[in-house]
């Protein structure tokens, strides 16, 4: 990896459009939840049904959005998932304001925001990778690792204290906003980007869909590297439920203790992908995916035992800490050897199968663990996925093979 730290004029602006967006994102965290049950009345299922169905069907929907990329240049791709996500967003502020505001239209505009998301990740991937150098890539993804965690520490309080002034539909519209905001810093990066050929023409063949997933469990190191994150993300989300179930319930924290138990450990992050550069430069990347995926799989084991008081929010903050601090350091090291090992006209393809079995992922073992959860309690369920994460490291990379292709010359 270089040691030198400047990427360029047009990465800096897709780093700024995606800190933008990422803020946006963070100010309006929980919005539609708090929508749904403060303006629609909504009850716990309906709110189940927003929070999982949403995000379950967007990821459907973006399945023919990852071939559909591959073969078109990524940047109007990104500015058109911009403008979608922003035109989406800004249909619920503007059916509040004429009092035709549906749940409905709730489940229908996440729908439409997660598919966007999705593609706008995949195509962002594919368009880093014919951006920067090879030596490049880690640099690019810590300081995207380092602008998320530092959105998650600022925008939740900032976006609570909006909601507490002027209600969850005006984030809401931020979130819109920062998305166009996006947009526009997408396009005045200039420069020329080359069409992509496709070698049998324009036409979507039904094997494109499955493309992605071919290839990604076809590859030594991206195979047990997908399971890996996909297992391991699914559990850490399915027990957070459960987590503030047990927390705000039974051992009786007020919300803002809760809030704080999560919000202080991210810094944790920010340092975390910091050191994610040297670690790699200096004991090489199978080695850091290696640590630091066994590592971060810990942590979470501990929250089972969270007491009440100050001990017990103490334990989550610690707890919590370890687990960011191993993933700002596993994070933008497995994006990095993600692009290395894709071929550069399977990107966006790869990148979308990755994002679709995530969220599939995440949704189904977040259902089955709150029907563990109302079974067997709370506190059992997070101590059962704790257990289950302990066993995740035995699906990472044992070897990291040569490449599979020559890296691709930047564009000017």
């Amino acid at each position: 990896m270089r040691s030198g730290h400047r990427l360029g004029r047009r990465f800096g602006w897709l780093w700024g459009a995606y800190g933008t967006s990422a803020l946006g994102t963070w100010l309006a965290f929980g919005a539609f939840p708090l929508i749904a049950i403060q303006v629609l009345d909504a009850g716990p299922a309906e709110v189940a049904v927003l929070s999982s169905v949403g995000a379950a069907v967007g990821a459907a929907v973006a399945v023919p959005l990852g071939p559909w990329v591959e073969f078109r240049r990524k940047r109007p791709v990104l500015v058109a998932m911009d403008l979608v996500r922003c035109a989406a967003l800004l249909t619920v502020p503007a059916a509040y304001a004429l009092g035709v505001l549906t749940f409905l239209q709730l489940v229908l505009v996440s729908v439409v925001v997660a598919a966007a998301d999705i593609t706008f990740r995949a195509a962002s991937g594919a368009y880093l990778k014919t951006l920067l150098a090879a030596d490049e890539l880690l640099v690019a993804n810590a300081r995207f690792e380092s602008t998320a965690w530092t959105a998650t520490v600022v925008g939740p309080p900032l976006g609570g204290a909006l909601t507490g002034l002027l209600g969850p539909v005006v984030t809401v519209a931020a979130d819109a906003v920062s998305y166009l905001l996006s947009a526009l810093g997408l396009r005045a990066m200039g420069g020329e980007e080359p069409s992509p050929v496709r070698p049998d023409g324009p036409r979507l063949r039904a094997g494109d869909l499955l493309d992605g997933w071919r290839y990604i469990l076809g590859d030594a190191t991206l195979r047990p590297l997908f399971l890996n994150t996909a297992v391991f993300n699914g559990l850490v989300m399915a027990s957070s439920p459960l987590l503030a179930v047990l927390m705000l319930g039974e051992l009786g924290f007020a919300p803002w203790q809760y809030g704080l138990a999560f919000a202080a450990p991210s810094v944790a992050g920010l340092l975390g992908s910091r050191l994610a550069g040297p670690f790699v430069a200096r004991f090489g990347q199978r080695r850091v995916l290696a640590w630091s995926g066994a590592l971060r799989a810990l942590w979470p084991a501990g929250l089972a035992f969270v007491g009440p008081g100050t001990g017990g929010l103490l334990l989550v903050i610690g707890a919590e800490f370890g687990l960011i601090l191993c993933c700002g350091v596993f994070n933008p090291v497995s994006a990095t050897c993600r692009l290395e090992r894709t071929a550069a006209d399977r990107v966006a393809r790869t990148l979308t199968a990755w994002a679709v079995t995530t969220r599939a992922a995440t949704a189904l073992l977040t259902a089955a663990w709150g029907v563990l959860g109302s079974l067997a309690g709370p506190r059992t369920a997070v101590g059962l996925a704790g257990v289950f994460l302990l066993a995740t490291p035995l699906l990472l990379p044992r070897r990291t093979p040569s490449r599979p292709e020559a890296e691709p010359v930047r564009q000017g």
